[in-house]
């Protein structure tokens, strides 16, 4: 196993994503993506406003298309190895869900408070991956700002928040360089 499961402290302890260029089938469709969805639904959210949505990508040839015209549109002088590159990352993995960044009216839950809410999803939506057996890989980048993308993919003020590719790993997962506990953790008052 890629994340070790064997209680719930060693698998956060040893949680990694996977790179989506190095995932393979099988990745989770139908009601088994419904599944980790609604699992990674069952996070905290103040208010009840649930700000999120998702964009399950049932055909990527339609994906592509629509992310090649978004480059040329920005580049209209880009060559088609440039055209290509843009969009390489979206032919990666063999599942594919967008997470939308839905914000709602509240007098009581700020948008501040409603972003962390998509964060926690977010997080929430990698662990469901993994726990299904699966690796996930949360990925922003140009895509995620470019107008022509959100008319398609977002409705009212939504926004994307990231790409989620799930698959399975063709090869061990790396480690990362992580932060060192002491300049991460203050107390307060200082001593």
């Amino acid at each position: 196993m890629f994340n070790d499961q064997s209680d719930l402290k060693t698998y956060l302890a040893t949680r990694r994503s996977g790179k989506p260029r190095d995932m393979i089938a099988p990745g989770p469709g139908g009601e088994e993506l419904d599944a980790i969805l609604q699992l990674a639904m069952r996070t905290p959210d103040h208010g009840k406003l649930f700000p999120w949505r998702f964009v399950k990508i049932a055909d990527r040839a339609a994906l592509i298309t629509l992310l090649s015209k978004a480059f040329l549109a920005a580049n209209p002088d880009a060559r088609p190895g440039q055209v290509e590159a843009a969009v390489e990352a979206m032919r990666n993995a063999p599942s594919l869900v967008v997470l939308l960044y839905a914000p709602q009216q509240s007098a009581k839950s700020p948008e501040w408070e409603q972003q962390l809410s998509v964060g926690a999803v977010a997080m929430n939506l990698l662990h469901a991956a993994n726990a299904h057996g699966y690796v996930a890989s949360w990925i922003t980048g140009w895509s995620c700002y470019h107008p022509v993308v959100r008319a398609a993919l977002c409705e009212g003020r939504e926004t994307i928040a990231g790409y989620f590719f799930i698959g399975t790993p063709s090869k061990p997962l790396e480690e990362r360089p992580r932060p060192e506990f002491e300049t991460i953790v203050r107390t307060f008052p200082h001593t």
